[in-house]
């Protein structure tokens, strides 16, 4: 999917809402193994030695609750998720077309830094900066960048005013900010989700955990009229679902809600331990219990569930 070319009148505010799958995914009513893992094959095998790969420089490991944590957010899977939602393109902005010239781009929430590298061989005369938990503007110098990327950033944010100020503030003229982000809560279009399930309360109490250590979930569409009042113009949001798992008949869904399993099976532990513990005061033991019937959930076919993705982006004016 290549980026739309948006002509405004000078002075005029633009914004598209674009939903891609939108109407109801189709279920895969065809009997299908219990075990997802098989589907992803050597692409999994692929995503590991990339991780393996990646100079150990990028990690900074703290040890909690008897877990390894590192500052850079689990990346592989969730590049590969990404790719697969976008068509394999880096992004939807303009400066994502192999054939735009872009000078300076930086990259917020880069993770294992893969997006910030196929940015920069995609783009080889670019000097591309990656930067994961730390706000970018404060200590850059004035309207360095042509292009910001961020992805994945909400829970970790605790002003997002501010954060897409910073952003719209370190863009030079006809620059753009982009975002990649998750809705936050599971949802389905047929009301197959049990409302009582351990998936569903699983994101209910990190949502809470997460607005009690002050990095609320943020409603990602509201995000919109925040770029307008900081100066976005040219604003283009587009919605996407990340299936629970295997569930859709479509391939490209059924690929996505493939992945998206594993990486949530993968990520669990990691983004609720620290959170249930902290905020709100379980005991580790008790997590890993209640991780066990999360699991079950993610892999049970008979809740049509998906994540809503979110990208937005916008232009500083000339």
């Amino acid at each position: 999917m290549s980026a739309p070319n948006i002509v405004t009148p000078a002075g005029r505010e633009h914004t598209d809402i674009r939903h891609v799958g939108e109407t109801q995914l189709i279920v895969d009513d065809a009997e299908v193994a219990d075990d997802d893992s098989s589907e992803l094959g050597g692409s999994i095998a692929s995503s590991q030695q990339t991780t393996s790969s990646i100079a150990s420089s990028i990690w900074n490991f703290q040890l909690e609750n008897g877990r390894t944590y590192h500052r850079y957010k689990e990346g592989n899977l969730q590049h590969e998720l990404c790719l697969l939602t976008l068509d394999r393109t880096l992004g939807l902005a303009p400066p994502n077309d192999e054939n735009s010239k872009v000078n300076r781009v930086l990259d917020l929430g880069t993770g294992t830094g893969l997006w910030t590298i196929d940015f920069g061989d995609v783009h080889p005369n670019a000097e591309v900066l990656g930067v994961d938990l730390s706000p970018p503007a404060a200590e850059a110098p004035p309207n360095p960048f042509d292009y910001i990327h961020s992805r994945f950033m909400t829970s970790s944010i605790s002003n997002w005013e501010r954060y897409i100020q910073n952003s719209f503030d370190n863009l030079t003229p006809g620059g753009y900010f982009e975002l990649l982000e998750v809705g936050g809560q599971l949802q389905s279009d047929d009301n197959t989700l049990r409302p009582d399930s351990a998936v569903v309360k699983s994101g209910k109490l990190l949502i809470e955990a997460c607005a009690i250590l002050g990095r609320p979930f943020q409603s990602i569409p509201s995000l919109i009229d925040v770029m307008k009042e900081v100066g976005f113009v040219d604003i283009v949001m587009t919605k996407y679902k990340w299936p629970m798992n295997s569930w859709p008949k479509d391939p490209k869904h059924k690929l996505i809600g493939t992945w998206s399993l594993h990486n949530n099976l993968e990520g669990i532990e990691g983004w609720t331990m620290a959170a249930y513990t902290r905020a709100l005061k379980w005991k580790k033991e008790e997590v890993q219990a209640f991780l066990v019937d999360v699991r079950n959930g993610l892999k049970d076919k008979s809740m049509h569930a998906y994540m809503p993705i979110y990208a937005i982006y916008g232009r500083k004016p000339e």
